[in-house]
């Protein structure tokens, strides 16, 4: 079974169901039910047109639940429009449908739940992890959301920061979760952006861009991961660095800074760097300055306590740290190396196996400990 093909016709079959009238929590159910069936059929009897056949199994199913709700008896007059066996017209429905599901019905953080759920492709865990929250508040999130658009009438689009915050999740998830999604992000976002003339929407893609050319080298031939100093820069694609760095320098110089070009001039500054000691610290820390005023967000400084570490010591970095909360995800990590950097190797090693015990993914959770592990080494030597 083709696992990234049933992804990959998802939305395009969810999309045709909305368009023939399908509210979309019903499309939903209908399109997961017929992925289902395909699971178990499609083994021994494969289809000459999945995408086809996909949307003639959902669409029954969306015609048997409409038939069984009595308060949608007037779907019943779709039944003459069921779509014949064949070949499907190839339609990318995938950005239309991040728009549809950011509806003003919903609040922004309910829409990019749904959307993520829905045409990303992520599981409620993941989505959970992304938000920081347990996973049975999202799912009663994703619950109310659905319940909100049902029966909605899908013509009035949501607006364009709900539809990038929801293509910035889904590259973060594909870029270091379970599921390979940085690739499909790219490509919507790039399809924003020549639609679009946005300042916003060129960051992102900047953004996408300089993170995803450090790919090759974030991991090992084993899998383990490789830290960003540590990671062979030859391995990096500097074609795309020197696309992101353009449309960042054009974004930039509209005068419109927003968050994620100011995140994307700080993978910029990485890139930049021949080496891991040659990396502007300062900068980085300034632009970090920028991105806390537009976003005032634990994650962000979290992540700027880091650059402070490095452009003004680590007990700077440590006093930064000090006034996060230190359940934060990652927060025992950072905490762990800056304590490392300042000679603590006691208390880095035991931060460094805690950090290890909160990691959200496997190859996470093997690095941390193996950094446990060598600083143990070293202080028995």
């Amino acid at each position: 079974m083709d696992e990234l093909l049933l992804r990959s016709l998802t939305p395009s079959v969810l999309g045709i169901l909305v368009r023939r009238g399908a509210d979309f929590a019903a499309a939903e159910d209908a399109v997961q039910d017929a992925l289902v069936e395909a699971v178990r059929v499609w083994p021994a009897d494969p289809p000459r047109d999945p995408k086809g056949w996909l949307v003639t199994v959902a669409w029954r199913r969306f015609l048997d639940a409409a038939r069984a709700d009595t308060a949608r008896r007037r779907r019943e007059d779709l039944v003459d429009e069921e779509p014949a066996p064949g070949p499907v017209p190839a339609v990318d429905d995938t950005l239309q449908l991040y728009f549809l599901c950011a509806h003003p019905s919903l609040t922004p953080s309910s829409a990019v739940a749904l959307t993520l759920r829905a045409v990303g492709g992520l599981t409620t865990r993941q989505i959970a992890q992304a938000y920081l929250v347990p996973e049975a508040t999202m799912a009663q999130r994703i619950s109310r959301a659905k319940r909100t658009v049902s029966g909605v009438r899908f013509d009035q689009p949501g607006d364009v920061a709900t539809v990038l915050r929801v293509l910035y999740l889904v590259f973060n998830e594909g870029y270091s979760g379970d599921v390979d999604l940085a690739a499909e992000a790219i490509r919507l976002t790039r399809q924003l952006a020549a639609a679009i003339d946005h300042p916003e929407v060129a960051g992102l893609l900047a953004l996408m861009l300089l993170h995803h050319a450090r790919r090759a080298a974030r991991t090992a031939p084993d899998g383990s991961l490789i830290p960003l100093a540590e990671q062979d820069r030859r391995r990096w694609d500097t074609t795309s660095i020197a696309e992101g760095v353009a449309i960042l320098q054009a974004a930039l110089a509209r005068d419109q800074l927003g968050e994620f070009q100011a995140q994307a001039a700080i993978a910029a500054l990485h890139a930049d760097a021949p080496t891991a000691e040659e990396t502007d610290w300062v900068q980085i820390v300034e632009w970090y300055d920028e991105l806390t005023r537009l976003i005032d967000s634990p994650v962000v400084r979290l992540n700027r306590a880091v650059a402070v570490g490095q452009a003004d010591g680590p007990r700077a970095g440590l006093a930064a740290l000090a006034a996060l909360d230190d359940s934060l995800p990652r927060h025992a990590a950072v905490a762990a190396y800056l304590h490392e950097r300042d000679g603590n190797l006691a208390t880095a090693a035991r931060l460094y196996a805690e950090a290890a015990q909160k990691a959200p993914n496997l190859a996470e959770r093997d690095h941390l400990t193996r950094q446990a592990a060598r600083l143990n080494t070293r202080r028995c030597h």
